[in-house]
């Protein structure tokens, strides 16, 4: 008798900017939606009427990923990325909180990702601030007091933080200082959860492609790893890293290699 195959669970991506979620979760994005699961993608920042809105829709048409959900706020450092609309940073963190606990009830994911306390590598502000609304939201979305008019109650079975452990940062560290980037690692041991994402890497980079505007930037992380051999590039972006967080009651694994994110 031939063993049951677990389905993979539906997942749901929070991230910062377009471009983040193909950077740091395209691997396991496009995984999950090659083998049936639900995937979505929720953005905080850019306005959906612009230029990166759009290519945020073509990446994720290449991950499998469904359509753009855009907060809507403003880029910290580019205000002309939601015109007249207020920074993410600067709109009250009950009101982010609770748009996307909405999110989270409409699509009712088993597992949310989003990044970690440091903000990824780099430690942009953005980021921070969405590490923060999500962990707040991922337990409010469970509580049916909490924003009961963004839905009934939710609640995924895990958090997966995205980071990059010391041993994991590679190439890549000597990269971003170079363009004078401070680059922020976790302990080895934080990481939880490590993704071979090598059988998806041409959707991923595919994705990363997608973000023209980036990949054009001398500075940006699609902008660096265009400008390198596709070796040392495949070498980057070959593991996805994460820290997960289990949302019910009982406790969480120790650190595994995994062949995918589970619920």
């Amino acid at each position: 008798m031939s063993a049951a195959v677990t389905p993979f669970p539906s997942l749901l991506g929070v991230f910062a900017h377009p471009d983040d979620e193909s950077l740091v979760a395209g691997g396991v994005l496009a995984q999950h939606a090659a083998a049936g699961a639900r995937t979505g993608v929720v953005t905080a920042t850019w306005a959906p009427d612009s230029h990166r809105a759009a290519e945020l829709g073509e990446a994720l048409r290449v991950l499998g990923a469904g359509r753009p959900r855009m907060l809507g706020y403003a880029d910290a450092r580019i205000p002309e990325s939601a015109p007249g609309g207020p920074r993410f940073l600067d709109v009250p963190l009950d009101e982010a909180v609770g748009r996307l606990v909405g999110h989270l009830r409409d699509f009712r994911p088993d597992i949310v990702v989003t990044h970690d306390a440091y903000g990824q590598l780099t430690g942009h502000p953005d980021h921070v601030h969405t590490h923060r609304a999500t962990l707040l939201a991922v337990h409010a979305a469970g509580l049916e007091h909490h924003y009961p008019e963004a839905g009934g109650p939710w609640q995924p079975r895990a958090l997966y933080l995205a980071t990059h452990p010391r041993s994991g940062v590679g190439e890549l560290g000597p990269l971003l200082a170079g363009v004078g980037k401070r680059v922020r690692s976790v302990p080895d041991d934080h990481v939880t959860a490590v993704v071979d994402v090598r059988p998806w890497l041409e959707r991923k980079w595919a994705a990363v492609l997608a973000h023209r505007s980036e990949v054009e930037r001398a500075r940006s992380l699609p902008g660096i790893l265009s400008r390198l051999p596709a070796a040392t590039r495949q070498r980057i972006m070959a593991a996805e890293y994460f820290t997960r967080l289990d949302t019910r009651p009982g406790g969480g694994p120790g650190r595994r290699r995994l062949a995918r994110l589970e619920a």
